[in-house]
């Protein structure tokens, strides 16, 4: 009973309000004084209390004399609050001035717990569409979430990266000496939630969990645009790997070289000898 009281409490009615609901549900049609006397409360109160869950549509009143009341069935009850409820929260979302200029565009999310509650809590709330790039030791933490929203309709689009997987290779930096010191440092995960909520960050390693979280449409722009620019080198890779590895080098070496080397390591680069015969 009072587990009851406490949920009625919580979805917006007074103490007696909640009292006198239960009471009529469990003792039929009654009028204020009856009611006053089971619950050993104030008339005045319980009439008082009456009129106002009426006037909610809460109870009806019955025809006659004296006034009795009749509760609503539960179903009734519920769908009387839902729609209530329902059109309270849109009111509040279309009607609430909404924050300009003070309101941060960036927050950031440190902590393991933290910040994968926060993605879980995204994923579960996607509309239409998901793009997740993150590595495999991630990928099998969120796996669950991710096929959950696949089969609400929402579009999924994965790229996982990993030493066993040819994306570790698509124009991986020059600056890491390997995927083993790439992880050492993290491995770096993002989330674009219907082309506007992203997360971007990075997790394990020496480092502690942290993300930057936005909604701010330039990194959202940014994480698409670097999520189909991997899959399509990715793609190019798995029709002409080794064409493309002759003709400039792994991990498209002669390429960046131009972009992120010293002149000295462009040298190297340009004189190194190909092998026609691996593929990394």
């Amino acid at each position: 009973m009072e587990q009851l009281l406490n949920h009625l409490r919580n979805l917006g009615f007074t103490e007696i309000e909640s009292k006198i609901m239960v009471d009529l549900a469990e003792h039929g049609p009654a009028g204020g004084y009856e009611v006053a006397k089971r619950l050993g409360a104030s008339r005045s109160n319980v009439y008082a209390a009456m009129q106002r869950l009426e006037r909610q549509g809460a109870l009806h009143r019955g025809t006659g004399e004296p006034v009795r009341y009749i509760s609503l069935k539960p179903e009734e009850l519920t769908r009387m609050i839902s729609s209530r409820v329902e059109a309270s929260l849109a009111y509040v979302e279309k009607s609430l001035p909404r924050p300009e200029g003070d309101a941060a565009p960036f927050h950031s999310v440190e902590g393991d717990k933290e910040v994968l509650e926060q993605v879980v809590r995204k994923l579960a709330q996607a509309e239409s569409e998901i793009v997740v790039d993150v590595w495999r030791e991630e990928a099998s933490l969120l796996r669950e979430e991710l096929e959950a929203a696949e089969k609400r309709g929402v579009r999924v689009l994965w790229a996982c990266d990993g030493p066993d997987n040819g994306l570790a290779r698509t124009l991986a930096w020059k600056g890491w000496k390997g995927v083993g010191e790439r992880k050492r440092g993290g491995r770096k995960f993002s989330f674009v939630i219907d082309r506007e909520w992203c997360m971007l960050g990075m997790r394990g390693g020496e480092m502690n969990t942290q993300a930057v979280v936005t909604a701010h449409p330039v990194m959202a722009e940014l994480l698409l645009h670097h999520f189909s620019q991997e899959m399509v080198l990715y793609e190019l890779e798995q029709d002409m790997g080794r064409e493309l590895e002759t003709k400039y080098g792994p991990y498209f070496g002669r390429i960046q070289s131009k972009y992120i080397a010293s002149d000295a390591e462009l040298s190297e680069a340009e004189e190194a000898p190909r092998d026609e015969n691996t593929l990394e």
